[in-house]
């Protein structure tokens, strides 16, 4: 697989699940998942209040795609040496792609753990 790094710094954030879409949440990557337990926002961190719950300091990597959705195994192969390596990530997937984020501070262990499992990352 081939993924692309984004530059920007990006925020997982947790609002109540009777919020509504923020304002605020914008980027080139923005993810929204609402549940009947919560309103899941990714989106670039420099428009988040500072009252909003959320993690910071994540980094953006794009599978590239579209990718067909009979497609066996991407997340996998991609999640699986991160775990052995001890790096925890959050998982977006959408119609054509994946994104994984990893943590600012492990983004370039991330990026030589991923190489040496034979992906591509720019």
């Amino acid at each position: 697989m081939n993924l692309n790094v984004y530059g920007e710094h990006y925020a997982i954030c947790r609002l109540s699940p009777d919020g509504v879409f923020p304002t605020w949440a914008k980027g080139k990557f923005v993810s929204i998942t609402h549940t009947e337990d919560e309103l899941s926002i990714v989106c670039e961190q420099e428009p988040v209040p500072k009252n909003i719950k959320c993690e910071r300091d994540w980094r953006v990597l794009q599978v590239e795609g579209p990718m067909d959705l009979s497609m066996v195994g991407v997340l996998a192969s991609l999640t699986k040496p991160l775990a052995e390596a001890g790096i925890n990530l959050f998982a977006v997937s959408t119609f054509d792609t994946d994104y994984l984020l990893v943590k600012a501070q492990r983004l370039e262990a991330a990026k030589g753990v991923l190489e040496n499992a034979g992906h591509t990352v720019q």
